[in-house]
């Protein structure tokens, strides 16, 4: 009994050091900076007040901000993020949350209503995921429809493509049938299974100098340049 009793407390450590050392590697994952140097956020109102300087001081080079959902929802702290990036010369892009239950024309008009200078800005970004969406799921011909009712008027604001952002759950589903833009993918902590992508986040739980709390953490791929993203 006093064997078994040792045996299960060693295997009872051997799993919590597992455990210990897995999350540790969780916590300080960050991708190869020889492949990927160029290192960014994204952030919304959930951040609360953001100090840009430091974050900018922090290997912080652009930052994504949450501008709108849906057809009415504005994020209470965007004008205030781009004006701080900026300020910093932080690179600005914005993002719209697209609900499956609302036309896209509505939310494209949403989104452009807080876009004061898309010249200066990086290519407007959809965020496509179920996480905190409505609980409709229209098939991928009819979400198709209602993107591209959306991407229309965008695109021709910023004059150039959306960048389309996809946890693997939705990629899965939809990617097939949705128009074909450049993707912003999720895999925290762990390199993407497929090359075909612009921008990656990496973390969803990282820490930047400036932001108290957690933050998303990505990159911009290494054979992309922030310079040609800015031009079209």
């Amino acid at each position: 009994m006093r064997r078994l009793v040792i045996w299960i407390a060693a295997v009872a450590v051997v799993v919590l050091l597992a455990g210990v050392g897995g999350y540790g590697y969780y916590l300080t994952y960050s991708p190869d900076r020889t492949r990927f140097p160029v290192r960014g956020i994204d952030v919304s109102r959930h951040q609360g007040t953001i100090d840009w300087a430091r974050v900018a001081a922090d290997d912080v080079t652009f930052a994504i901000i949450k501008a709108s959902e849906g057809g009415d929802f504005v994020d209470t702290e965007y004008a205030k993020n781009v004006a701080g990036a900026r300020a910093v010369g932080v690179t600005v892009g914005a993002y719209h949350f697209f609900t499956l239950c609302r036309p896209g024309a509505e939310q494209a008009a949403n989104f452009l209503a807080q876009i004061d200078d898309p010249a200066s800005m990086l290519p407007p970004v959809v965020d496509l995921e179920y996480t905190g969406n409505c609980d409709a799921r229209p098939d991928s011909a009819t979400l198709r429809a209602e993107l591209e009712a959306f991407l229309a008027p965008v695109e021709a604001a910023f004059g150039r493509q959306a960048i389309l952002y996809m946890i693997y759950d939705f990629y899965d589903d939809h990617s097939a049938g949705l128009p074909k833009r450049p993707l912003w993918t999720r895999w925290i902590a762990w390199e993407p299974r497929t090359s075909d992508w612009l921008l990656w986040q990496y973390h969803n739980a990282g820490r930047v100098d400036g932001i108290v709390g957690d933050v998303d953490l990505n990159v911009l791929n290494g054979n992309a340049n922030l310079a040609d993203l800015m031009n079209g």
